[in-house]
């Protein structure tokens, strides 16, 4: 009997954690859902959302600006320089975002070339029946 009172009040406060903590973070996942949804949807109208794309891409690669207290003074580091205001350090990181967005953009012809070389000149449909078909015209089961 005791037992059960202790599982039964174990259970409710786990729902209540559950109420407390885990629904608003699934209405957060939700509704981040919803949004990349709509911007998915707004792309495909933007011919420049590629732009856009690289951009985020190349800003998530390049580190932050970092504050560092230096006694009463702040400075700010970013890739081992030392900036002494925050829009200096700013200023150089969209820089080096935009070398790596140019980058991106500079090898993809490169890229795509090697992409289309590689492929098989057979279709999806003659590569699979060519792997499941063996030499003397038998089928494999």
């Amino acid at each position: 009997m005791p037992d059960d009172v202790y599982w039964a009040a174990a259970f409710v406060l786990a729902m209540i954690a559950l109420y407390r903590f885990g629904v608003p973070l699934l209405k957060r996942f939700d509704e981040d859902n919803v949004r990349r949804i709509i911007q998915q949807e707004r792309d495909k109208s933007d011919p420049n959302a590629h732009f856009r794309h690289t951009i985020e891409m190349a800003n998530e690669q390049v580190e932050e600006v970092q504050d560092i207290k230096v006694g009463a003074v702040t400075q700010y580091l970013f890739e081992t320089e030392i900036f002494l205001t925050r829009e200096e350090a700013e200023q150089r990181r969209a820089e080096r975002v935009g070398v790596l967005a140019r980058r991106f953009y500079a090898e993809l012809p490169a890229a795509l070339t090697s992409r289309s070389e590689q492929r098989s000149p057979l279709s999806a449909r003659e590569r699979a029946t060519k792997r499941w078909t063996r030499r003397g015209g038998d089928t494999v089961h």
